[in-house]
């Protein structure tokens, strides 16, 4: 379970007024073109650092999704690919609906995805199951290379070959001869080949299962069975069927998949299989080669995830050797930040083992030599490493929680404690670097600027604007920002000290002589951050500007956080996150332009299971909420995110027992809106039917709506603009507002 973002972009704020202003509405939140103006996604640097290349959605449907590039040398701008010319009618499998489920991109068509050539001169573009190669020169000449529903399609590091899954095995494609192999041939039923299985998916980021040598030389893939894992039978409804589904869903405590890394080469076919040790019973949550390719390295977690082991296999002799061992008391965290250096034998590693996610340089026997960073302040991510300037670039909280910039750090560990700060605007910085840390593309927004995308040097100097995206007259939020309204920061303390985080937009045409009803948005989750200083949110500004005090606070285990605050929540979902939220109400009721007696609260998936649980303890402090596709019982849920968090059923019977939202649904006492989709595959609608269950035989009276063929997201158009409706009907109905 990840934060659901909504598919509301974002809005700001801005340049001068217009003449006639206009006030925002949910249909045009909705409409085409997007408020947001020239949003782009999926941004890349090409190889030989020409071009830079994003995804952008058309002005007559901002879901339908471009392909653009953006010229270094000319500085000009244009379409590379037309996804209507490519296919003009898609037709997905359900094994890629299922993916852009996993990956939040349900809601969008076209070109979703694509890779570049080693040397920069061909695309990889994959668009409804069906695979082209495009010459960057020759664009409108696009060359079908494979078909019949591609999954997960790479060009090889050295532009040799063309690799993808299709039905549940591995396939390449010869460049040279256009001649295509498969190298698996086992895939069917419960054996998949080269896939990540569902929780893989969808708790760990894993978005491959197989994992190319740097010189074309082999592929490490995951061939995983899921034969032991139970089959949870449910219905999809539809609006003119039902669906009567077979998914193998493995609960808290159920079996996983048996997983095995193998090690192909694409050349003969030949298979072998790399040791992953005696217990069956592990998470195989990354595999990558060294720089050189004669070491695959893969890292294996434990079932109770509290052991994180870096494993090096020789790939001639296949001997192996743990070369990292990382524990903890409550579980290991997850990341992408492994780097192996080209001109040594050593490598970057990431580690919470200080309280704050830092970087390490090891050599390739697992010494380790010294730490990049180190202080009271945590690293997103790694975003390149620059091995001639010996510098390695991050995303990081330093400055300030609510924010993300981009720093540089000396890889021989002199700026450990002081890095550069590359990006200098406060707000939020999302940083794509070309492979040889020349450039990078800069996209910024803050709480009262729409996102900018610029290219810059890697001293943060500016090269060039890709989109600067001024609200002028002729941007689409244009006629809405003489309304718009801004989003106030501050802090507060949680029953431990800790320091919560927490926005509020004020209403439209604010008095502080009135009191106000309170429109409390709540995620609460692990591993997610709810406040930050970016493009907010449509729905939150929209709500505000119908009369509303919108708030937002993030509780012990939200994301981007020290260990002590994310580890609050270990063995007791829902406990602290209760404890931080009603901290929160309790300063809201404090505020004299609040009503105290009209706090609502609004969640979904986790928020949703925190709308559940708030009601439930705190009626008397809330007076209504909306719970969307929430968990209302964590043994309802998968294995790997759950039991990160609560252990098992079985080892954790009393936490099981008081994180349900059954343990304490007595107290349920305030109006309710009860929202999921009928074809959920990640909160099955399980979790709402027992709900349902228990207010039936409680007596309680609560609204309902449910949405015939939605998934998890309740994605598109039409069903997201439903879906925020009656979120703001039941607001009203309930909070009464002024009418503004």
């Amino acid at each position: 379970m990840r934060l659901i973002l909504s598919l509301l972009a974002s809005l700001a704020t801005l340049a001068t007024s217009p003449a006639s202003a206009e006030r925002l509405t949910l249909d045009r939140i909705h409409a085409d073109p997007a408020l947001a103006g020239a949003a782009v996604r999926n941004l890349k640097v090409s190889p030989d650092g020409a071009r830079v290349t994003f995804l952008k959605g058309r002005d007559d449907n901002q879901f339908q999704m471009d392909l653009w590039e953006y010229n270094l040398k000319d500085k000009t701008t244009h379409r590379l690919v037309d996804s209507k010319i490519l296919v003009p009618e898609e037709n997905l499998s359900d094994a890629e609906k299922a993916r852009r489920e996993r990956e939040r991109t349900a809601s969008l068509k076209g070109i979703l995805n694509y890779s570049w050539s080693p040397d920069g001169k061909q695309l990889l573009v994959p668009i409804a199951g069906n695979l082209y190669l495009i010459d960057v020169a020759k664009p409108d000449a696009a060359r079908l290379v494979a078909s019949g529903q591609v999954l997960d399609p790479k060009i090889s590091p050295q532009g040799r070959y063309v690799s993808f899954v299709r039905n549940q095995n591995l396939f390449v494609i010869d460049l040279s001869t256009g001649k295509e192999r498969q190298l698996t041939t086992d895939g069917k039923d419960a054996i998949h080949n080269g896939e990540a299985e569902f929780i893989a998916q969808e708790e760990m980021g894993q978005r491959t299962g197989y994992y190319w040598a740097p010189d074309d030389s082999a592929i490490a893939y995951k061939r995983y069975d899921e034969t032991q894992v139970p089959i949870a039978r449910r219905f999809e409804i539809y609006a003119d069927r039902t669906d009567v589904i077979e998914q193998r869903y493995p609960a808290a405590g159920d079996p996983n998949v048996t997983v095995q890394l193998k090690i192909v080469s694409p050349a003969t076919g030949d298979i072998r299989d790399v040791d992953l040790g005696p217990n069956p019973d592990i998470y195989l949550v990354r595999a990558d080669w060294s720089a050189n390719s004669r070491t695959l390295t893969f890292q294996r977690q434990s079932r109770d995830q509290k052991t994180l082991e870096l494993v090096a296999v020789d790939a001639a002799t296949l001997q192996q050797r743990v070369v990292i061992t990382e524990k903890s008391d409550t579980w290991t965290t997850i990341h992408d930040d492994l780097r192996f250096l080209k001109s040594r034998d050593a490598f970057i590693w990431a580690s919470e083992r200080s309280g704050r996610n830092h970087l390490y340089l090891y050599n390739l026997d697992g010494k380790l030599l010294h730490a990049i960073s180190k202080g009271e302040w945590g690293i997103d991510n790694v975003l390149a490493v620059d091995e001639k300037a010996g510098k390695v670039y991050v995303a990081s909280n330093r400055d300030a929680v609510t924010d993300k910039q981009v720093y540089a750090l000396q890889i021989d560990g002199s700026t450990a404690a002081n890095p550069k700060r590359i990006t200098q605007a406060d707000g939020w910085h999302d940083a794509a670097f070309a492979r040889n840390g020349e450039v990078f593309v800069d996209s910024f927004s803050d709480q009262d600027t729409p996102p900018q995308v610029s290219i810059r040097r890697p001293d943060g100097a500016m090269v060039a604007w890709l989109e600067e995206n001024k609200v002028d007259a002729k941007h689409p939020y244009a006629p809405y920002k003489a309304d718009h309204l801004r989003t106030e920061y501050g802090t507060l303390k949680a029953q431990d000290g800790q320091t919560l985080y927490y926005s509020m937009i004020k209403p439209y045409k604010f008095d502080a002589s009135k009191r106000y009803p309170v429109y409390l948005s709540t995620y609460g989750g692990p591993h997610a951050q709810h406040v930050s200083r970016k493009w907010g949110n449509y729905f939150d500004q929209y709500m505000a500007q119908q009369g509303f005090v919108v708030f937002r606070l993030d509780n012990r285990g939200s994301g981007r956080r020290e260990r002590a605050f994310t580890d609050a929540n270990y063995k007791r979902l829902g406990e602290v996150e209760v404890q931080d939220q009603l901290t929160g109400v309790a300063f809201l009721g404090q505020q004299r332009f609040v009503d105290a007696k009209r706090i609502g609260v609004f969640g979904w998936s986790y928020g949703g299971f925190m709308t559940l649980r708030l009601l439930s303890q705190a009626s008397d402090k809330i007076a209504m909420g909306v719970s969307v596709a929430p968990v209302t019982d964590w043994k309802l849920y998968d294995t790997h995110y759950t039991e990160q968090f609560m252990s098992t059923p079985k080892d954790n019977p009393q936490g099981y027992a008081q994180s349900s939202v059954f343990a304490h649904v007595d107290g349920l006492k305030s109006p309710l809106l009860l929202v999921h989709g009928m074809a959920d595959d990640n909160v099955l609608f399980t979790n709402s039917t027992r709900m349902i269950d228990a207010l039936v035989n409680r007596g309680v009276q609560f609204e309902l709506m449910t949405y015939p063929g939605a998934k998890h997201g309740i994605s598109g158009k039409g069903p997201q603009r439903h879906v925020y409706g009656n979120i703001e009907a039941f607001f009203k109905k309930n909070l009464k507002p002024e009418s503004n």
